[in-house]
Order: C-alpha cells, then structure tokens, then sequence
C-alpha cells in the first residue's frame, strides 16, 4: 500500500519533478566544480600519476607526445575533471538515490540502500584493480608486441582516453554482483536458473571479455576471470538474501 509520501508524490505535477531534478543536478555539479577546483593545480601530477604505468616500460629512446598544440594543456584539465567526477561519485549517487527515494516503498528503501553503498565501493574496487593489476600488464604486453622498426610514440590525449575507457569498464564490470542481486530480487529470473545457466554464463563471460578488453589475452583473462568470480559471489549472497527473506517470512506466519 503506498503511504502518504508517496500519494503526495505521485499527486507531484511533472514541472516540481522537473524543478527537483534541477535541483539535485545543481548540486552535484556545484560539488564536482569545487573538487575540481581544489584539484586543478596538481593537474600536472595527476596526468603524471595516470601515465606512470606507461612511463615506467617505455623503451629509452620513446617518449610520450601530444600531436594537438592544445593537448599539453587540454589533457591533464580533462583528466582532473574526471578525477573530480570519480571523487564526487558517492554524493552523485546519493543525489540520485535522493530523487527516487520519496517514489520507493519502505521495504524497497530497505534493500535499496545496501544496494547503492555496495555498487559504490565494488565500483571503486574495479577501477583500483584496473589501475595496479592490469593496465601495466596490458601495456607491456601491447608494446612487446609491436613491431621491431617502430618506436612506441603513445600521444597522451590517446593514452588518457585508453585509460579512462579501461577504468570505467572494470568499474562497471565489477557491478555484477548487484545486477544479480537486482534480478533476483525483482523476480525476473531465479537463483535455481541462474545457477543452471552457469556454463553459459562462464562462455558469455569470455566472449564480453574478449570483446571490451584491450586487444591481448593476458587482459581478457583478468577480466573475465574476476566476472566469473563476481557472477558467483553475487548468486551467493542472492541465495543468503532469499533465505533470509523466507525465515523471516515463516517466523511471521507462525
């Protein structure tokens, strides 16, 4: 039954919605500008920070480039609006969970919440993986591999869009467990079905793996791999939700 919040809500005409949604993405942006701000100045060291891994295997005679006149420039300042975002990633979700939560029933909010604070943190678990497992690895294996007259000139607007491209993909990948605690508890499929489809889902992993990762298999491997892990781990603490949710339901009924 929705309470009076949520009659009040749905009675909302679209325009305070729309007023709402200004509001909230006021916020966050003003938030991403003040830690932008305050990140501006160490541009320089960041762009250097995210750039190390390559750095680092370059042979002697390489160098990192910039083609555009105004990548110098443009680069780290796109790279520190990013990071500002990366940062502010929590309140953003908080703002949106801030908006939809007067439209969401009391047990919804109940499970919500744990929901939204472990999308956050398996969100910065796979970019943190990204960062220190694989993209050194994947960088040595893409320059081992090229070709003995060509000296490995990377133009840094290419590395930074290389790197974010594989930072955000781990992060989003690393949201499996929720996608599958999402689709359990919504009802559209079963753990039982999940758990059959295994093989499938082994085989899909792999494949989406092969597709998104940069072009090696060391990199396909450590993606896919963490995948199959977080598939299992969020079928695992799917079947401990419906557990949970049937114990108490019988301790209700008796």
């Amino acid at each position: 039954m929705a309470n009076k919040d949520d009659n009040s809500l749905a009675d909302m005409p679209l325009t305070e919605h729309l007023v709402e949604l200004r509001s909230h993405l006021i916020k966050i942006m003003a938030v991403v500008a003040v830690i932008f701000l305050g990140l501006v100045g160490f541009s320089r060291e960041l762009y250097d920070f995210i750039s190390e891994p390559l750095v680092e295997i370059l042979p002697t005679a390489s160098t990192m480039i910039a083609i555009d006149p105004v990548a110098n420039f443009m680069a780290p300042i796109r790279l520190t609006l990013l990071t500002s975002a990366f940062i502010a990633m929590p309140f953003i979700l908080y703002q949106i969970w801030s908006f939809i939560a007067p439209g969401l029933y009391k047990h919804e909010k109940r499970i919500a919440v744990p929901i939204l604070l472990s999308s956050i943190v398996l969100f910065y678990t796979g970019v943190a993986f990204a960062y220190f497992i694989v993209l050194k690895r994947a960088l040595s294996f893409l320059i081992t591999f090229s070709p003995s007259s060509v000296v490995p000139m990377t133009d840094i607007e290419s590395y930074l869009s290389f790197v974010t491209k594989l930072l955000m993909l781990f992060g989003i990948t690393f949201e499996i467990p929720v996608v599958v605690l999402i689709l359990v508890i919504t009802g559209i499929v079963s753990v039982a079905t999940l758990a059959e489809k295994r093989r499938y889902v082994i085989v899909a992993c792999f494949a989406a793996a092969g597709v998104m990762s940069p072009p090696d298999v060391p990199s396909m491997f450590l993606l896919a791999l963490p995948m199959i892990l977080l598939f299992e781990f969020g079928l695992l603490m799917a079947r401990l939700l419906i557990k949970e949710k049937k114990a108490a339901l019988a301790e209700k009924e008796s």
